[in-house]
């Protein structure tokens, strides 16, 4: 009995050197630094492992976690529970795998003896180190599409390593999207709620034979479908095992305009709007208001949080560069770019078009996923500038040549200065760049110390 109070003391002791370790150094590295998302979480983990444990005791968690639409759904999110409560802790740097996760609690100083509510943005492989620390309220998955080959493999391992997470809190409501098959395909205990899309009439298709997720789950059969939102999801359904889409709790029931600066959508037959466009950024929508009802937050009060003007990092933000006017697009995927040029596609106006490609861990290293985008379809388009850069910028020029870019269109550039001039030198006053994550951060780095925008995002 003395042994077991021993040791709880040097756990309690344990902690709180770790929190206040953590907490000093953030308030030193924001202090006196450029700031800082992951050192503070690194540094009190390495006094206590299991600090978590104790920082979230106080908390009831939503974790959202999926392939693409992590960042905005749980900005999203946020927006739409401010609605209901004053204090909201999340992860807004985006720094979404433990030792970020750990600096983003460490962060907070929420009222003593008061629950309070977290949302945090999850990388897929951190839901299970997390959810040993932690038992969610609620957890979100947004889809699962090929992504970083090197870290996660084919999207069946990326699926098992969210489950291995979901099954260590078995009373956490799951929130999933029902338009992909694999959310459902196995059996599990926890609550559910599902979303996904209605909005379009019942017919006889198959996805192309080049998308991810063709085969039945359950069966390996070619799954079918009623109709196909984007890539594999829709309203599926196995004619050899008779697997199918569950009923929908929530749903989008019309989309009546997409543009690339917002789209107007209906969603339970009630109007929506978001300032953001493309498809795929009505499923985050959708997967925000599901929470928001969830947490029996009215229609109207989502619809006011989704007029929120707020641009998230990399997420279609807009930045005045001299006479241009620059999109700014993260892509990272070949699901999420063909959304992205699709997205662009609608576009009534003329635009310039650049392309940023870097191949670093957080980028994913594997860049053969340019290649499944459908840039030849963009480029039917009349596009007059098409600008290349990154540090696999020879890469992403020569996909593009090859999708039929032309000598008079392509400029290539070597260095971000270089790619800036070409931004600035564009014949059109809109531009849109497309990066991956690294090259975003870069980017945004250069315009910082330019004085374009504020300043560039620590991580």
């Amino acid at each position: 009995m003395i042994m077991n109070i021993e040791r709880v003391a040097s756990m309690t002791i344990k902690s709180s050197f770790a929190i206040t370790a953590g907490r000093f150094s953030y308030w030193y590295l924001h202090t006196f630094m450029k700031g800082g998302s992951s050192l503070p979480g690194k540094i009190a983990t390495k006094f206590d492992p299991a600090v978590l444990k104790q920082l979230t005791k106080n908390y009831d968690v939503i974790i959202i976690t999926g392939t693409n639409g992590k960042t905005l759904t749980t900005a999203l999110t946020v927006q739409t529970l401010k609605q209901k409560y004053d204090h909201i802790m999340t992860n807004s740097s985006g720094s979404n795998m433990m030792q970020g996760l750990t600096t983003a609690f460490l962060a907070d100083h929420p009222q003593k003896g008061q629950r309070q509510l977290a949302v945090l943005e999850v990388d897929e492989a951190n839901v299970e180190p997390l959810c040993h620390y932690i038992k969610p309220k609620a957890i979100v998955m947004t889809n699962i599409f090929r992504d970083q080959m090197d870290r996660f493999g084919e999207i069946y391992t990326t699926y098992n390593m969210i489950l291995a997470g979901v099954k260590l809190v078995p009373e956490a409501t799951l929130i999933m999207n029902a338009d992909l098959p694999l959310f459902s395909s196995v059996e599990l205990p926890n609550p559910k709620i599902y979303y996904g899309f209605n909005h379009l009439p019942d017919g006889e298709m198959m996805a192309p034979s080049n998308t991810d997720g063709v085969l039945c789950p359950v069966c390996d059969h070619i799954i079918h479908y009623k109709f196909i939102s984007y890539a594999s999801q829709g309203k599926f359904y196995c004619p050899n095992c008779g697997y199918q889409r569950p009923e929908l709790d929530e749903a989008v029931t019309a989309i009546n305009q997409m543009r690339p600066t917002n789209s107007h959508f209906e969603i339970n037959n009630e109007p929506f709007e978001i300032s953001i466009g493309g498809m795929y950024n009505i499923y985050n929508a959708l997967a925000a208001y599901s929470v928001g009802r969830f947490f029996d937050i009215p229609a109207k009060a989502i619809q006011k949080a989704f007029t929120e003007d707020k641009r998230i990092f990399g997420r279609q933000e807009v930045i005045q560069l001299k006479d241009k006017a620059v999109t700014l697009v993260l892509v990272k995927n070949p699901v999420g770019l063909n959304q992205v040029l699709q997205m662009i596609s609608s576009d009534p106006e003329d635009f310039s078009l650049a392309m940023l490609l870097n191949a670093n861990y957080a980028d994913g290293i594997d860049t053969s996923w340019i290649w499944d985008g459908e840039f030849e379809d963009l480029l039917k388009h009349n596009i007059p500038t098409v600008i290349t850069g990154g540090e696999r910028g020879d890469d992403i020029a020569f996909r593009l040549k090859v999708a039929g870019v032309t000598a008079d269109q392509l400029h290539e550039t070597k260095e971000l200065d270089a790619t800036m001039a070409a931004i600035e030198a564009a014949p059109t006053k809109h531009v849109y760049v497309l990066a991956t994550y690294t090259a975003v951060l870069q980017l945004r780095k250069k315009l910082a110390a330019a004085n374009y925008i504020k300043k560039g995002l620590s991580v």
